[in-house]
């Protein structure tokens, strides 16, 4: 599998017109203040984008970030401008032909940006160790439509939650299926190149964030995905592939429900670029100055992470009150229609 992904990536797609689905993340649902970060970023490294969302969280001023399976450094570069002088930013990837172009243009953005906090490491994201990287030493770890394609993605978590500082997230974006891929589009080289092959059953990326010690996953945003080539929508049948951005939180307090300890909190709006609301995951849209009720673990990963200044918090954990209202299974993910975030519902 390593192999193909570096044929796939490395010498037959040359840009993200050659994709065979629109799993890359249309520009035009990039926001406003990040338009001028990405033009700030060389034409040839945008052109090999081949990511399915957006890995730019807020707030990383001085952060120290780690980006898996970086490709061409489009994202490395974004967070760069993000992280400032004094952050610093880190690429791994195994496609020499990737980093080639990363590296061809790490000059031309230390001039544009007037700092260089950015380095690349050649290697795979599910041998982590093997690379020098500090165990807690990263407060950010990102990835960008690159765990689907790794063979041993609980690997990959686990590697993530090591080089995690407490109270660091891993934020990422991949795509999911609504079920599990069956073997015969699993090895078929065009599904794995696209991303779908590699696809988790949802359900099961959930269990494996479980065991690598992320208790409690926080879906961000999600779209279904489209199949543009013919033959693959008919191979692919009444699989549905979704776009999903998820967030991890690494706090050792975090429970595996979400329990009401009627706790609530208020966000100042304090945080640069979300002055009137603060998204915090699909269910936690939190408006500036309103009494938020929260359960014990929305309340951590705000309290316990670099949010924390920037909420009021009211209550503790002296009291419980069974599980949170609202916390429910099934597909995560919306269809056609988007629905409404709930206030305070997990």
């Amino acid at each position: 599998m390593h192999e193909l992904v570096k044929e796939y990536y490395g010498r037959q797609l040359q840009s993200s017109r050659d994709l065979k689905t629109d799993a890359c993340c249309d520009t035009s649902a990039v926001t406003g203040s990040l338009r001028p970060l990405l033009a700030r970023i060389h034409p040839e490294v945008l052109s090999r984008y081949y990511g399915c969302g957006l890995v730019l969280p807020p707030l990383l001023q001085g952060c120290r970030i780690l980006d898996l399976g970086c490709g061409a450094g489009r994202d490395v570069y974004a967070l760069s401008q993000l992280a400032g002088e004094q952050g610093r930013v880190v690429g791994v990837d195994m496609t020499a032909e990737q980093l080639a172009v990363a590296e061809r243009h790490h000059a031309h953005h230390a001039e544009v940006f007037g700092f260089d906090n950015v380095r690349f490491l050649c290697g795979f994201i599910e041998k982590l160790g093997d690379l020098d990287l500090p165990e807690g030493g990263f407060d950010l770890i990102v990835s960008n439509c690159v765990v689907n394609l790794s063979p041993d993605k609980e690997a990959v978590l686990r590697g993530a939650h090591r080089l995690l500082a407490p109270g660091g997230e891993l934020y990422f974006s991949d795509v999911y299926a609504d079920r599990r891929v069956p073997p015969a589009l699993r090895d078929d080289p065009v599904f794995y190149g696209e991303c779908m092959g590699g696809a988790l059953y949802w359900n099961d990326f959930l269990r494996l964030a479980h065991r690598s010690g992320f208790v409690d996953p926080r879906l961000v945003s999600d779209r279904p995905l489209a199949i543009t080539d013919s033959t693959m929508a008919s191979r692919a049948g009444a699989i549905r592939f979704y776009a999903a951005t998820y967030r991890l939180f690494k706090l050792a307090g975090l429970e595996t429900a979400c329990e009401d300890y009627g706790q609530a909190v208020v966000y100042c709006g304090t945080i640069p670029d979300h002055s009137h609301l603060f998204v915090l995951d699909k269910h936690h849209h939190i408006e500036t100055g309103k009494v938020f009720p929260v359960c014990g673990n929305t309340w951590r990963m705000l309290y316990e992470t670099r949010f924390a200044a920037h909420f009021t918090f009211l209550g503790d954990f002296s009291r419980h009150y069974g599980l949170f209202a609202g916390c429910g299974g099934g597909l995560p993910f919306d269809g056609e229609s988007r629905a409404t975030p709930t206030s305070g519902c997990c």
